[in-house]
């Protein structure tokens, strides 16, 4: 492994997942005591996804807590399909009233890391491109719902307490609002395995920051701060390490009042975006591509990366 593999497999290993931090989250659950009456039922039997309703802001938190590496495992994919076909049928005209839709992460130290490196190795080994494509469009699929917010009047927010790494950063950018830890990192480090953010990040960055821009964080492999990524406008609240929970409390009731300025707001600016899910499907099957011309030093290092993320699983 060369130098600079080895700082990125050590970036991988959160710097602040110490023993403390390291706790564990036990089995997933949904409490139906902490959801509104008469939710659908895939609301109530996730899997990967804890819930909780607040009504004093008509706000549904989520975290993610992954059973395993915390990646968008083909089962974590899975409750977020269920979730969203949930949260539409549940919530809106005449149902549960929704203004907010929050969603962070359980996992110590980490929003998530992204892409199921070891289902995508796999996947390449096999010469498998159907199997890709059909990862890759499922993350689409999902990232355009939530870009659309499920067609509900919502506003969306990521929280994020870790690092926001690949597809986990690729999914941020389809929030219409990041409030961000102080000690929280971004990165898209594909480019070190020989391969690119096949899941919105060149759609959604070009968009947000100008082409130039996007490509910049797409090819360095850098690690970002929190810092660095509210001052490119991508994080739009910062807080100090432990208060992010607080700090998103405190900015959705600040936006209650002017909710429907801020829904009408982020549409408009949407319209602008002009992004279709053909875009984002065509983007993904370049990625598969991509994918199936990887070096065996290229699949090595996805195996080292595939082996990190699960021991900070086992850790925690």
């Amino acid at each position: 492994m060369d130098r600079l593999d080895k700082e990125f497999e050590d970036s991988i290993i959160v710097d602040n997942a110490d023993d403390d931090a390291l706790t564990s989250t036990g089995p997933s659950t949904v409490n139906a005591s902490a959801l509104p009456a008469g939710m659908p039922q895939q609301l109530l039997q996730l899997n990967e996804l804890e819930l909780a309703y607040e009504p004093e802001t008509q706000a549904l938190w989520t975290y993610m807590r992954p059973r395993g590496r915390p990646s968008f495992t083909p089962p974590m994919l899975g409750d977020f399909e269920a979730w969203q076909s949930g949260i539409a049928a549940g919530f809106g005209e005449g149902k549960a009233p929704l203004q907010f839709l929050v969603l962070g992460s359980k996992a110590p130290g980490v929003f998530c890391y992204g892409g199921d490196l070891a289902l995508f190795r796999q996947l390449i080994l096999d010469r498998n491109r159907d199997g890709l494509v059909e990862y890759g469009h499922r993350c689409c699929q999902i990232l355009h719902r939530n870009i659309e917010t499920l067609d509900l009047p919502i506003l969306t927010v990521g929280l994020v307490q870790g690092a926001a790494l690949g597809g986990g950063f690729e999914a941020l950018l389809s929030f219409d609002y990041v409030i961000a830890e102080k000690s929280a990192t971004f990165g898209l480090p594909e480019i070190m395995f020989g391969l690119f953010p096949g899941m919105g990040a060149h759609a959604l960055l070009s968009r947000k920051l100008g082409s130039a821009q996007a490509d910049r964080l797409i090819v360095s492999s850098d690690t970002y701060s929190a810092q660095e990524m509210y001052d490119l406008g991508l994080v739009h609240h910062l807080a100090e390490d432990g208060e992010g929970e607080e700090a998103c409390r405190a900015f959705l009731k600040k936006s209650v009042r002017r909710h429907s300025g801020l829904v009408a707001g982020r549409r408009a600016m949407k319209v602008a975006w002009g992004l279709e899910l053909a875009e984002l499907y065509r983007i993904t099957e370049l990625w598969a591509d991509a994918a199936l011309e990887l070096r065996e030093q290229d699949l090595k290092l996805m195996a080292r990366l595939t082996r990190a993320q699960e021991r900070v699983a086992a850790q925690a």
